[in-house]
């Protein structure tokens, strides 16, 4: 499952079973941490999720600032909760790659975009994960 957790809103998406496709899946309004983790450990056990992985908003020059920190204590908060493979991904422009595509690719009005744009990120940051695991594999 992948994870783009924004100030208001987390993208989720899945992949298939056999994890060569991310597809986004739901947004989860953010309010309290327990009942956003709550909806997500819900979500994996419906999902039969084996891992998550979170996009880590990391600067242009690859340090890491607050909502990179913040990132990973949600992580930290939800391995207290309950043990949980957590994996992080760079996303670096994954937001404006995603809205580039809504726009040009599927010609959607702003409005749309921002109903989309979380989940279709998480997805983003899903892919990215998946095919790196897959092109490693095939090194082996």
């Amino acid at each position: 499952m992948g994870l783009d957790l924004g100030e208001k809103t987390i993208g989720v998406a899945v992949s298939d079973a056999t994890r060569l496709i991310a597809s986004p899946l739901e947004l989860i309004r953010k309010s309290k941490f327990t009942h956003e983790a709550e909806q997500l450990f819900k979500l994996m056990a419906h999902r039969k999720v084996s891992a998550l992985v979170i996009g880590l908003p990391v600067n242009m020059d690859g340090t890491e600032g607050p909502r990179a920190q913040s990132c990973r204590a949600f992580a930290r908060n939800l391995e207290r909760l309950r043990p949980i493979n957590v994996a992080f991904w760079d996303e670096r422009l994954s937001t404006s790659a995603v809205e580039r595509f809504l726009i040009e690719d599927l010609d959607l009005n702003r409005k749309r975009r921002a109903e989309v744009v979380d989940r279709t990120a998480a997805a983003w940051i899903l892919q990215g994960a998946l095919d790196r695991v897959r092109d490693q594999a095939s090194w082996i």
